[in-house]
């Protein structure tokens, strides 16, 4: 089964950090990534750019509405994400809690939805 592992972070306890810490952690999870790129496990990742680069659109009463950023008000904010095949929901908390991003922000655990299921049964 996939899952999708959404990575949150704190921007001040990123900013908190000492000097190098960041990148001797961003070193570390990339290599987590190469070895569960090569096991089979990481299907993909993503990183995002920072929250003040995005627009979110919505379409309330026939208009169009684009605002600067996320809309939701939180300390933490969706980073990236990491795409991974895992037998269970278990196995996949376990992998999220061995990268660094948990010490600094959380990793929301998602199983992903069967859509060749959902086209089946919608008949599209």
């Amino acid at each position: 089964m996939q899952y999708l592992l959404l990575v949150y972070i704190e921007e001040d306890r990123i900013a908190a950090l000492p000097e190098g810490e960041f990148d001797r952690m961003m070193r570390d999870c990339l290599l987590k990534a190469d070895g569960l790129r090569e096991d089979g496990t990481l299907l993909d990742f993503r990183q995002l750019e920072p929250p003040a680069t995005a627009r979110t659109v919505r379409i309330r009463d026939g208009r169009t509405l684009v605002t600067d950023g996320p809309f939701a008000e939180t300390k933490e904010f969706l980073a990236g994400f990491n795409l991974i095949e895992a037998d269970s929901l278990e196995e996949a908390v376990r992998i999220a809690g061995n990268f660094p991003w948990a010490g600094t922000g959380s990793l929301e655990v998602r199983p992903l939805r069967d859509v060749a299921a959902v086209r089946r049964r919608v008949g599209a």
